[in-house]
C-alpha cells in the first residue's frame, strides 16, 4: 500500500507546468508573473542574450572570480532555459558566498523549474534562515508550498495539504509585516485563503494585488519576431493550463486579468485571443468580464466565454441528457441550508434524487471536496467536512462499476472540432483520479488504456463515438475534455465535460512510453488550433501596443520573483 508520504513526497519530480489544482494552477502563474516585476532584468530577445551570455564568458575567462559576473551568467542561462547550467553557477556563487541571498532565491527558482521540490525549499529556506526579513524569500517558499498543497489534496492527503497551507499562509503573512504594500504576499494570499474558503479576506488581498497588474507578459524567448496573443485569466481561480502549449519561442503572450482591466487602456497588439477561464463554476465573474472584454477587440477567440459559461454540472446533466446514446446522472445545486434540518428528504425528493447521492463544492477538481452520501444519517457529518461554500451541487451516484468490479474513467479531448483518447483509469475505488487509480501496479489495465489510446474507436464502439461527437457538438468549445464511462447499455455516462480538463504529458519512465503518442497528438492539434486561427483572421493585428505592461526577467514556469 502507498502512503501519503510516498505520494506527495517533496523529493518527487515536480511537474512544473501542471501540478496544482488544474482549475487554478495558471492562476497562481499569472498572480507570480505580475509580482516578479519588481526584481527582475528586462527581458531580451534570444540573439542578444546568447549575445551578452557570450560577453560575460569572455570577462570570466580573464576575471574568473567576479561574482557579479557569475550572478549575471546564471541569470542569462536561465532566460537561455538552459537550467542544470544556471544550477551550476548559482551553487559555485554559494560557494564564495553563503549568504547571496539572490543567488539563494533564484537557485530556488531553477530548481523549481528543474521539477525539484525539495532542492527547492531547501534553497528558500537557507534563504529565510540567512535573510529572515526579507518578504521576497517568505513568498517564494509559500508559493512553493500552495502548490505541492494542491498536490497533495489531489492525492487524497487532505490533512498533509493543510499542514503546508498552514505554513504558506503564515509566510504571506509575515511578508506583509514587513511589507504591508507587497503585491506578491497578497496574490498568494488571495489564492490560499480562496482554497479554504475564506472568500471575503480573499477578495480583500486580490484587489490590493491585482487593481493595477492586469496585464502582464511573459518572456519571449524567441530569435524572429513574435507572434502575439492575449489569454485570458481569473484571478479568483477557474483557469486552465493553455499557456503550456503557447511556445514561446514562437509565441509572445500577454496575460490579462479581465475583472480589473481598465477598458480605458489600449491593449498590447494581439493576432490571437485564448480564453484560458476554464471553470463557470469557480469563476462566473470572471467569464462575465471575458465576455465584455472580446467587445473591444477583433481577434479569433480561441474557446469563447459564453461557451464556457455554459458548461456548469447541473446545466450539462439537463442538456445533455437529451443526446441519443448519453447517460447523465440527475445534477442541481443546492443552498446549503436546504440539506440541513428536516426538509432535506422531501427537497432530495423533490429533484427525484435518493441516497446515495454525491455531494462537491463548486469549483473543486481531483476529487477534492468530493464525497459520497450513502444515506440520510451520514448527511450532516458530510455536510461538515465540506465547508466554506453557500452552495453544493448535489448529483445522484450511479454504479458504474465494470463486470470485474473495476471501476473506469475514461478521457478523451475535444481539440477544434476532433475528439482525442488521453488517458483511461481503473480502479478499486468508486472516485476515479488516475492520480490514484491501479494503473502503475496493474500492467493488463496499462495494455488496456493502451488499446484505448491507440485505437478509441474500436474500443468504444460506433455508438459511443457518435454520442461523444454530439457532445462536442452542443458544447460548441475549442478546447476541452469529457470524463465518461460505458454504462451496461452501452450509453456514455458522462461524469464531466468542460473545459478544465488539464493535458500533461505522462510520467516519465518505460512502463507509461505507451501513453506518449496520444499526449503529443493532442498537443499537436492544440498547437495546430492556434496557428489556424491566426492563419483564417486576415485582419490586422487587434489595437495599439500598450506602454502599461507588466514583464518578468527569468522565464519561470511557476514565476516565483527573481531577486
Amino acid at each position: 500500500m502507498i502512503t501519503c508520504e510516498e505520494k506527495t513526497s517533496p523529493s518527487s519530480t515536480l511537474d512544473p507546468q501542471e501540478q496544482a489544482t488544474p482549475s487554478r494552477a495558471l492562476n497562481r502563474d499569472v498572480a507570480d508573473c505580475a509580482a516578479a516585476k519588481a526584481n527582475s532584468v528586462e527581458v531580451l530577445p534570444a540573439i542578444r542574450q546568447k549575445a551578452e551570455l557570450q560577453e560575460v564568458e569572455r570577462q570570466l575567462a580573464t576575471d574568473p572570480d567576479a561574482i557579479t559576473l557569475h550572478l549575471r551568467r546564471a541569470r542569462l542561462l536561465s532566460q537561455l532555459f538552459r537550467l542544470a547550467d544556471a544550477k551550476d553557477e548559482y551553487l559555485k556563487v554559494l560557494e564564495s558566498e553563503p549568504n547571496h541571498l539572490g543567488a539563494l532565491n533564484n537557485l530556488g527558482n531553477v530548481w523549481f523549474l528543474m521539477g525539484k521540490a525539495q532542492e527547492a525549499q531547501d534553497a528558500y529556506r537557507e534563504a529565510i534562515l540567512r535573510h529572515p526579513d526579507v518578504p521576497n524569500s517568505r513568498v517564494n517558499l509559500a508559493n512553493l508550498l500552495l502548490q505541492l498543497s494542491e498536490l497533495m489534496e489531489a492525492r487524497g492527503c487532505g490533512q498533509e495539504a493543510l499542514h503546508a497551507k498552514h505554513e504558506a499562509r503564515e509566510h504571506y503573512e509575515h511578508a506583509l509585516r514587513l511589507k504591508p504594500e507587497y503585491q506578491p504576499a497578497h496574490q498568494g494570499l488571495s489564492f490560499l485563503l480562496g482554497s479554504l474558503g475564506e472568500e471575503r479576506q480573499a477578495a480583500w488581498h486580490r484587489r490590493l494585488a491585482f487593481g493595477d497588474r492586469y496585464i502582464v507578459s511573459f518572456p519571449y524567448r524567441g530569435e524572429r519576431a513574435p507572434v502575439p496573443v492575449l489569454l485570458l485569466s481569473s484571478t479568483s481561480g477557474g483557469n486552465v493550463s493553455l499557456h503550456k502549449f503557447l511556445d514561446d519561442r514562437i509565441f509572445q503572450t500577454y496575460i490579462v486579468m479581465p475583472e480589473f482591466y481598465d477598458r480605458r487602456k489600449p491593449l498590447p497588439a494581439h493576432e490571437l485571443v485564448v480564453n484560458a477561464i476554464g471553470d463557470t463554476e469557480m469563476a462566473p465573474g470572471a467569464l462575465a468580464a471575458a465576455q465584455s472584454f472580446l467587445t473591444l477587440t477583433s481577434a479569433p477567440v480561441i474557446n469563447s466565454p459564453a461557451a464556457v459559461f455554459a458548461t456548469g454540472r447541473s446545466d450539462n446533466a439537463k442538456r445533455l441528457s437529451s443526446l441519443p446514446g448519453v447517460a447523465t446522472p440527475t445534477t442541481v445545486t443546492l443552498a446549503r441550508d436546504q440539506l440541513t434540518g428536516a426538509n432535506a428528504p422531501a427537497t432530495l425528493a423533490g429533484y427525484g434524487l435518493e441516497f446515495p447521492v454525491l455531494l462537491r463544492v463548486p469549483g473543486f477538481h481531483t476529487g477534492m471536496k468530493f464525497l459520497r452520501v450513502d444515506n440520510l444519517e451520514s448527511l450532516p457529518a458530510a455536510l461538515a467536512e465540506l465547508p466554506g461554500r453557500r452552495e453544493l451541487i448535489v448529483s445522484q451516484y450511479l454504479d458504474a462499476g465494470g463486470p470485474d468490479g473495476k471501476a473506469r474513467k475514461y478521457r478523451a479531448m475535444m481539440i477544434d472540432g476532433q475528439i482525442y483518447p488521453l488517458h483511461l483509469a481503473i480502479s478499486d475505488h468508486w472516485k476515479v483520479h488516475y492520480f490514484t487509480a491501479e494503473m502503475a501496479a496493474d500492467p493488463k489495465h496499462r495494455a488496456e488504456e493502451a488499446a484505448f489510446l491507440e485505437d478509441m474507436t474500436a474500443v468504444l464502439g460506433p455508438r459511443a463515438m457518435h454520442a461523444l461527437e454530439q457532445i462536442q457538438s452542443t458544447l460548441g468549445l475549442d478546447y476541452g475534455g469529457i470524463d465518461f464511462v460505458l454504462n451496461a447499455r452501452g450509453e456514455v455516462l458522462v461524469f464531466e465535460a468542460n473545459a478544465t480538463m488539464v493535458v500533461n504529458p505522462p510520467e516519465a519512465g518505460e512502463q507509461w512510453s505507451y501513453r506518449l503518442p496520444a499526449y503529443k497528438r493532442i498537443e499537436a492539434a492544440i498547437q495546430k488550433m492556434f496557428r489556424r486561427r491566426i492563419r483564417q483572421d486576415k485582419a490586422q493585428p487587434a489595437g495599439p501596443q500598450s506602454h502599461d505592461v507588466a514583464t518578468v526577467g527569468v522565464p519561470l514556469a511557476h514565476q516565483m520573483p527573481a531577486v
